[in-house]
């Protein structure tokens, strides 16, 4: 039987706990600009480094390798009411 190392036993649990907390994909929205920058539309309660991450995806859609936030602000959108705006760089 195998046996996991305690820093494996930690990274494992850490993944789990940062996926099982976290806010739904439905609690987002990402809107592409036409500036180049990338929206994220989020939840209240919704955490920026979910919204960072969804926007490195999609920087990485468009062969960039990372997203760099630029703005983020309320909004009047009931369903959405914050948005961070990220720049995506090489």
């Amino acid at each position: 039987m195998h046996k996991l190392s305690a820093p494996s036993l930690v990274s494992t649990a850490l993944i789990f706990l940062l996926t099982a907390c976290g806010t739904p994909q439905s609690g987002f929205r990402v809107v592409n600009q036409s500036d180049g920058m990338i929206g994220v539309q989020a939840i209240k309660g919704a955490k920026e480094l979910e919204a960072h991450e969804l926007a490195v995806k999609e920087c990485k859609k468009m062969g960039r390798s990372t997203a760099v936030i630029s703005e983020a602000k309320t909004t009047r959108n009931d369903q959405f009411p914050m948005i961070y705006i990220y720049q995506c760089v090489r």
